[in-house]
């Protein structure tokens, strides 16, 4: 499956510009506010997959807190760092996480997740629960169906992979997370499987 990841980022080095674009037609203010309002002040908060870092990670350190954005896109990097000054953002693989234990009180994964091979998602949140403090709030994006396909992608070859909802949530679950709200939204024309839960130590 390495070659599979492989073509996600190199697609988005490739579209870093377009994509920056098209995330703006994507409103998740809601789910954004609901999960800014169940985190502490100041709280440290980690955006995995951050891309471009509009909007979640401008919003968040907008909102006074300590930003730690993650990619492994450099060309979605530059374009973060550029776009939100005051976070910080490093080149890593979010399966490969090298955080300590407890170092963050919220996490978030948007459109990020459903790009990793679906055989891999208990042991990615299973990390987000390591490195989640007890309590700290988790809020991520996955898919609204099972599918697993490449195809065509704003003239690049992308890949996803995903279960069904329920598939998903009793991953988080097993992984140690308590739901706090699960819904399929659609946002940007597009449907997702929404969660956000808080970590169990």
């Amino acid at each position: 499956m390495e070659d599979k990841e492989e073509m996600v980022r190199k697609g988005y080095d490739q579209i870093a510009e377009k994509y920056q674009t098209i995330r703006l037609e994507f409103d998740n203010s809601k789910e954004l506010d609901e999960f800014i309002r169940l985190l502490p002040e100041k709280a440290k908060v980690l955006d995995v997959g951050c891309g471009t870092g509009v909007p979640v990670a401008t919003l968040l350190a907008d909102s006074g807190f300590d930003v730690i954005g993650v990619d492994f896109s450099g060309n979605m990097l530059k374009l973060a760092r550029r776009n939100v000054p005051n976070a910080k953002f490093y080149k890593k693989d979010m399966n490969k996480l090298d955080f300590e234990d407890d170092s963050f009180d919220g996490l978030t994964a948007f459109y990020s997740i459903i790009h990793v091979p679906r055989e891999k998602h208990l042991s990615l949140f299973r990390s987000f629960h390591r490195i989640l403090k007890t309590g700290g709030i988790m809020l991520i994006c996955l898919g609204s169906d099972e599918w697993e396909a490449t195809d065509d992608y704003y003239g690049v070859e992308m890949f996803w992979s995903h279960y069904d909802p329920r598939r998903s949530l009793q991953l988080v679950e097993n992984a140690g997370f308590r739901i706090i709200f699960q819904d399929i939204l659609v946002r940007g024309k597009e449907k997702h499987y929404w969660i956000i839960a808080r970590n169990k130590k």
